[in-house]
């Protein structure tokens, strides 16, 4: 018994070495890219929805990839504006027993069973991210990329919590709570904006993007120069 739950968990560790080998095999040639996150229970027709759906379809005519979780929802909304767009619409699908079928608007997918293994693409081939009102899976990566960025474990990216009503009370505590209780420092929310404007939320993307360049340009200027 105990020898065949050995062998169980070696084949468990190679499925997920095989998760990462194509995840990083596949996305190898992801420039720049953002992910957009939100609920897999909004509805075609939601404002949100339709509002997922221009945001993807504005980067990717600004040269972006647009990342979702292949899902339905927000996740289909952003998927379905990028590839509409003619765009690189990737979709880091999981397997999940409700809530999670792959949507059709995805131009390059790619299938999880390891929630971790999908939450490296995320951040590894992220350039920035938009959070639609999403649940516990869109706070989850939120919070993963802040968490990451407050540690030094992965470069500033910008994070776009898209939609007043629905975060301003999230945004609210983490700005007096947390700094009050000085569990965080004021200068880990820098990366964080509140906003309304879809274009707005594009605007902050290509402006990193900029600086992204700038940045390299003069970090291989100074490799030269050494």
């Amino acid at each position: 018994m105990i020898e065949d739950l050995k062998g169980d968990e070696s084949w468990r560790l190679f499925r997920i070495i095989a998760e990462f080998t194509e995840g990083f095999d596949t996305l190898a040639d992801i420039e720049f890219a953002v992910s957009i996150f939100g609920s897999a229970r909004t509805p075609h027709g939601n404002p949100y929805y339709e509002t997922a759906r221009v945001i993807a379809d504005g980067l990717a005519n600004k040269g972006f990839a647009v990342i979702s979780g292949g899902g339905p929802g927000i996740m289909e909304a952003a998927n379905r504006g990028a590839s509409e767009a003619g765009g690189t619409s990737i979709g880091l699908n999981i397997r999940l027993p409700r809530e999670q079928a792959p949507n059709a608007y995805q131009t390059l997918p790619l299938n999880f069973r390891y929630f971790f293994a999908r939450k490296v693409m995320f951040v590894k081939y992220s350039m920035g991210y938009v959070c639609m009102p999403g649940g516990f899976g869109t706070l989850d990566e939120f919070f993963e990329a802040m968490t990451l960025m407050q540690t030094a474990r992965i470069h500033p990216m910008p994070l776009v919590l898209f939609g007043t009503d629905y975060w301003q009370g999230l945004v609210d505590w983490m700005r007096t709570k947390l700094i009050e209780e000085q569990t965080i420092s004021p200068g880990d929310l820098d990366l964080v904006t509140l906003t309304n404007d879809a274009d707005e939320a594009i605007d902050i993307m290509c402006r990193h993007r900029d600086w992204k360049e700038d940045h390299i340009e003069a970090s291989d200027r100074k490799e030269a120069d050494d």
